[in-house]
């Protein structure tokens, strides 16, 4: 992880509180000097942070920008191992056709446990069936490679019930909205679609034997509900259609994680 990296793992997890850029610098190894030059790498990247004499740097809280330093600034212990040391396993695009498709191709030719692939828009994105999937950006679309032995069952209804019902503790556990999983991958905020969960897995062609699975989530989290397509317009809704977030995309993303990462 860069240094710059670091600054802002630091500042993600004390969006609080400021931080001197002493502390900083002690607590990193590094020189004030480069503690400066990264704050200001981060503005240039699009970051907002506050700066105040006497008392340091603070990250302003309506940053949203997608970063493997967020994510990890709010991982559990045990999750935040599986990727300490290891940038290569986050992926992160602006926009990118497909997370699942991209997943899937790391899972063929490097497989990884715990490989995330992340998107702030998918152009091709995809439901069961192979139906489209509405994916602007302001979205949430992650896709997670996992492997046979770090999950609860085989079945591909099961794994995803198993998602589903994690993804809507994550959501609950820091909003005050209260998903509901209908069988069995879409997740509904009343009567209106918020999320939806797509399995992919690999075998190996001999043996039939389960080699890994992708899961797919993509939610509506603060997309225009407005902008959306007349087939899905009232049927869908975005997670925080009324314009007041509450948390940031890397914190969802991270506590996702938490609940299907062993």
């Amino acid at each position: 992880m860069s240094s710059k990296d670091k600054i802002l793992e630091l500042l993600e997890a004390n969006k609080s509180t400021f931080l001197s850029g002493e502390a900083m610098a002690s607590s990193l190894g590094i020189s004030r000097n480069a503690i400066w030059k990264a704050i200001n790498d981060l503005r240039k990247n699009g970051y907002e942070i506050e700066a105040v004499s006497n008392k340091g740097y603070r990250l302003a809280g309506q940053n949203d920008i997608l970063s493997s330093a967020g994510i990890s600034s709010y991982l559990k212990e045990d999750v935040a191992d599986i990727y300490k040391g290891n940038d290569s396993l986050i992926h992160i695009y602006d926009s990118i056709p497909s997370t699942n498709r991209k997943a899937k191709e790391l899972a063929i030719t490097d497989l990884k446990y715990g490989t995330l692939v992340i998107a702030n828009e998918q152009s091709e994105g995809r439901g069961r069936a192979d139906h489209s999937f509405y994916s602007p950006k302001g979205g949430l679309y992650m896709s997670v490679v996992m492997t046979p032995e770090h999950l609860p069952s085989t079945d591909s209804d099961e794994i995803t019930t198993f998602i589903g019902n994690a993804v809507c503790d994550a959501i609950a556990s820091l909003t005050d909205v209260k998903p509901t999983l209908k069988p069995i991958n879409d997740l509904f905020v009343g009567d209106k679609k918020i999320c939806g969960i797509l399995t992919e897995a690999g075998t190996e062609f001999e043996t039939g034997r389960l080699q890994w699975i992708v899961i797919g989530i993509g939610i509506n989290f603060n997309a225009d509900i407005n902008a959306f397509p007349d087939e899905i317009k009232n049927k869908a809704t975005s997670l925080f259609s009324d314009g007041n977030i509450t948390i940031t995309r890397n914190q969802l993303v991270a506590e996702i994680l938490n609940r299907i990462l062993k």
